[in-house]
């Protein structure tokens, strides 16, 4: 995993988003208003639908705060909102690369918000193009390596797309295009291999090593920062940071 996602499964092992949990439900929820605007309200017909309706699963989120959502963007329900996409770059201390999404009916909070954490934590924004190259857009699945072997991922769905398998401590990381998460996920499923979670992610092609502490920490406020803005929906960025200092950190 990139040093982003450990750095989230961390805190999410710590109970570190607990106070959070009504923010990321509202935001999983906006991802699903989102995606049923743009492409129409059935998953089986629009992938980013049916991958943002199994994220927000996977985190727990209510089925009738689902359906409610669903509802709104097919325009059965008042209360839908016009969510513009946008993204912002930049930089972290220590030269790391930071991407940020942001769903918002209010582009100008949006930014402001941005600009805001990027310059109380010691960063910087960037021109659009920056750093965007960087990242690739890329389907992520997680597996427990306790209840599954990467042989079993392998044969269950490698005829579904799999690109490739990563066996890193009690994780099991499956890559894919994002058009064949839904379909590997299924496939790994319907073979009784359990999964932990399938989202679309922005994976970066050259990671920044942070081994300082300090640094680190610096670093990792800032990412905090952005994901507490209300309009922000993912951040990704391109630290390394050692597993002993995430820890230590959170």
């Amino acid at each position: 995993m990139s040093g982003h996602s450990k750095w989230s499964t961390i805190k999410r092992k710590k109970g570190a988003l607990d106070a959070k949990r009504g923010k990321l439900f509202a935001r999983l929820i906006r991802a699903i208003e989102a995606a049923a605007k743009q492409g129409g309200p059935d998953p089986e017909a629009n992938p980013t639908l049916a991958t943002a309706i199994q994220k927000a699963r996977d985190n727990s989120v209510p089925k009738d705060n689902i359906d409610r959502a669903l509802k709104r963007a097919a325009g059965k329900e008042s209360g839908a909102v016009e969510y513009e996409q946008v993204f912002y770059e930049g930089y972290a201390p220590g030269g790391v690369a930071v991407y940020v999404e942001c769903l918002t009916d209010n582009r100008n909070r949006a930014a402001n918000d941005v600009r805001s954490a990027f310059n109380k934590q010691g960063g910087s924004l960037a021109e659009a193009g920056a750093v965007g190259y960087l990242f690739s857009r890329t389907g992520v699945i997680l597996v427990s390596a306790e209840e599954a072997s990467e042989d079993d991922v392998l044969a269950a769905a490698i005829d579904a797309g799999i690109e490739d398998v990563e066996v890193d401590g009690d994780t099991i990381t499956v890559k894919a295009e994002p058009s064949d998460l839904q379909e590997i996920r299924q496939a790994l499923e319907g073979a009784g291999v359990p999964v932990q979670s399938s989202e679309v992610t922005m994976l970066p092609s050259v990671n920044v090593p942070v081994e300082d502490e300090g640094r680190a920490k610096q670093v990792l406020r800032l990412i905090d920062a952005l994901e507490d803005c209300d309009d922000v929906q993912n951040v990704y960025a391109n630290f390394d940071i050692p597993d002993t200092v995430l820890e230590a950190v959170a």
